[in-house]
């Protein structure tokens, strides 16, 4: 009633100068939500940006005579109030995440008109007895970024965020024991290493991030993407494999990357944990999201409602998928250039997290006569046998070709029966009867190749003048790495 809004009113003193003096109101530290956005424009005219620390604190505050009277904190207290819960800070929503972004697109490349690029550095340790890391902030002179932060700050956030993900890494990966990052980089514009639309790129020793990454993974990713890319840096070699691994990595922080990095995921959930999974990814992808929002499609999709008792079912497969997922791991680390090899010669990006669920778990029932099966297999056999994704430069899935030649075929009308069939031919054709992985390679030559283009890929991106020095040095060990470990590498075995 009346007497509770005059108890918070009298509070309102603390909180409105806590967060026009420390700058709280748009970096989402404090409890109070950020002023509704026309409101926030008015007050602040001369900062495009939220506000960030003490570069707007003592002038924001000083042009706001009106917030140090009780009016004022009785207008803005009552307010507030009114929009929001007194004592938790809601869940982020598409407009105010939109509006947040919208202050941080990113901009032209200065380089593109000959525009000298300034760029702030600090190194810091993450760790005790750690190397340190230079973190960089290029263009922050350029694009005015003064305005509204300040970079020691901004440096200082970085650290702590990536000291959570080494932290958190290490403990979901135990296995992992060393994480090569020397270079974490806040790129506010577009080029080469990070394109429009790209959240994220790790190179060599090296991640490169965007500001609106940094604002979807705090606010609605819970780190998801610099845990993504952090664990880049730790893979032996290229290829799908390791989108695979670290999407596997990503699902035990939510389960909805199930869905939104399907490609990697849909067959074994659907087949193994959770038959209905066509139909929670249709509607899932069937609710409305805003076109012309900043905030990326998938993004909204996380952030809107769903089924609860669908995303219940796909928290209890992503858990029984982490010994699933802990076998890709093993795998990709053993046999990271059959693993690459065999995922690209068949078009598959998850052909490795297939392997380990008929290799670890029940294999799902085949209820169509013997002729059938006889015949899908020989299907299977035919496309799984064809080289042209890596000997031609063709991207065919050839499971999909499979599974399409039996639907419109003589195969069975049931698509889990087809399905099913897949796995049964799987496990024949590519483990052995104690469970090893067989990734023989049926062609030496075709594989040599194969390798030596993904070197020549790396060699190329080393090469380009947008790297830096760290990048240059780290990628030319990379590609030695590469050649010293394909020379002993046994395609029999």
């Amino acid at each position: 009633g009346w007497w509770q809004m005059v108890m918070f009113c009298a509070s309102c003193p603390i909180i409105i100068d806590r967060n026009i003096k420390l700058g709280l109101v748009s970096s989402g530290a404090s409890p109070v939500p950020p002023f509704p956005k026309g409101v926030f424009r008015g007050l602040i005219p001369q900062c495009r940006r939220p506000i960030d620390g003490a570069a707007q604190r003592n002038r924001t505050y000083a042009k706001l005579p009106f917030l140090q009277g009780v009016g004022g904190v009785l207008l803005w207290g009552c307010l507030w109030l009114s929009a929001t819960p007194l004592m938790a800070e809601p869940r982020i929503g598409v407009g105010e995440l939109n509006f947040l972004i919208a202050q941080h697109l990113p901009q032209k490349n200065p380089q593109a008109s000959a525009e000298p690029l300034t760029v702030f550095e600090q190194r810091l340790s993450l760790f005790p007895a750690e190397p340190a890391v230079s973190f960089l902030i290029p263009g922050f002179e350029n694009y005015q970024c003064g305005q509204c932060h300040q970079p020691e700050r901004l440096v200082a956030k970085a650290a702590q965020r990536m000291r959570g993900v080494f932290t958190r890494l290490r403990r979901e990966m135990p296995g992992i024991e060393k994480i090569p990052l020397r270079q974490y980089i806040i790129q506010p514009y577009t080029d080469a290493l990070l394109q429009r639309g790209q959240m994220a790129h790790a190179t060599f020793d090296t991640i490169r991030v965007s500001p609106a990454t940094i604002l979807i993974d705090a606010k609605v990713y819970d780190g998801a993407t610099h845990l993504h890319e952090t664990l880049h840096l730790t893979q032996p070699f290229l290829g799908r494999v390791n989108e695979l691994e670290a999407y596997g990595l990503n699902i035990r922080s939510s389960a909805q990357f199930l869905i939104l990095k399907y490609p990697y995921f849909s067959d074994v959930v659907q087949a193994f944990f959770v038959p209905e999974m066509d139909r929670i990814m249709k509607d899932y992808f069937a609710r409305t999201i805003r076109e012309a929002s900043n905030v990326p499609r998938e993004v909204q999709w996380f952030l809107n409602e769903f089924d609860e008792s669908a995303l219940k079912k796909l928290d209890r497969a992503a858990a029984g998928m982490v010994p699933l997922l802990e076998e890709v791991s093993r795998w990709n680390r053993e046999h990271p250039f059959k693993a690459a090899y065999w995922s690209e010669r068949l078009g598959n990006d998850a052909l490795l997290l297939e392997l380990s669920a008929v290799k670890l778990l029940p294999l799902p029932e085949v209820t169509v006569p013997e002729e059938i099966r006889s015949q899908a297999f020989s299907v299977f056999d035919v496309q799984m046998s064809k080289d042209d994704n890596t000997r031609l430069g063709y991207v065919i899935d050839r499971k999909k070709e499979a599974l399409m030649t039996l639907k419109f075929g003589k195969g069975p009308a049931d698509s889990a029966q087809r399905l099913a069939l897949y796995f049964h031919f799987l496990k024949q054709r590519f483990l052995d009867s104690e469970g090893n992985i067989l990734l023989d390679i049926p062609d030496p030559v075709d594989f040599q190749n194969f390798v030596e283009r993904k070197i020549k890929e790396v060699e190329k991106m080393v090469a380009h003048p947008a790297m830096t020095e760290i990048e240059r040095q780290a990628g030319q060990a990379f590609i030695e790495a590469i050649k010293k470990t394909s020379m002993t590498l046994n395609p029999d075995g």
